[in-house]
């Protein structure tokens, strides 16, 4: 679903990202964990098209971010760290503004949307201003605006931020549900005890390198995920 061939990008003489390579199949829940600036938001800007890169390729589904980009748009969704959506727009709004974009049929953003927002419990601020809602309640609101399209791939970047331990509890469900149903999940976090319960494969990186990937046991064996990520940074310090 999500292919990284030796994508390296960078930043004047910085180098964000290092010839990484990562392969994504359907029905993956993927968790991409690192310190702050290890390359975690670089590489999924440049997955969903809205960073250019240096060298390597990417493909969604076997189309190239780089010569298919409405292609991969189609297919995908992303929620970003920090959810800047459009505060002029209400709720509503912005909800059927993204299912106009994909061409998502009345009957069917219906029955997406409003169910999600229920169980969020959003349904009653969908009539208000963006600029009124919280951090958490945008954030809710991009989960549900992701889902509108029925992405096969989605991308997010620290999503559980700002959500309260029920509506962090509904991602996780809707999370596994959406990759059960043949999607794949790609989703960076700091929260190393929740990316090891609710991840079939896992990515360490830092400084833009990647350090370790494979599947949960492959990766961590009989320890914690936390005690791998420690002794992998601290080694490479």
């Amino acid at each position: 679903m999500l292919k990284i061939e030796h994508l390296t990008k960078t930043f004047d003489d910085k180098t964000a990202v290092d010839d990484l390579s990562l392969r994504i199949a359907p029905g993956e829940v993927y968790g991409f964990v690192g310190h702050n600036g290890a390359g975690k938001t670089t590489t999924i800007k440049c997955a969903v098209g809205i960073m250019a890169f240096d060298r390597g390729k990417i493909a969604i589904d076997g189309h190239s971010v780089k010569d298919e980009p409405v292609a991969c748009k189609r297919e995908l969704a992303y929620i970003p760290d920090n959810p800047d959506l459009y505060d002029y727009m209400t709720g509503a709004k912005y909800l059927n503004f993204l299912a106009d974009v994909f061409g998502v049929d009345s009957a069917t953003r219906e029955a997406i949307i409003r169910p999600l927002a229920d169980k969020f419990e959003l349904t009653s601020e969908l009539g208000q201003p963006i600029a009124t809602y919280s951090h958490g309640m945008k954030q809710k609101l991009a989960i549900i605006g992701a889902w509108a399209h029925s992405p096969k791939l989605i991308l997010m970047d620290e999503p559980f931020v700002g959500l309260d331990p029920l509506a962090s509890k509904l991602l996780k469900d809707m999370m596994r549900e959406h990759c059960d149903k043949g999607g794949a999940i790609l989703f960076s976090t700091h929260v190393l005890d929740v990316a090891e319960k609710i991840c079939d494969k896992i990515a360490i990186i830092k400084a833009g390198r990647l350090l370790r990937s494979g599947t949960m046991d492959e990766v961590k064996g009989d320890e914690s995920l936390e005690e791998v990520f420690l002794e992998l940074v601290e080694s490479e310090a």
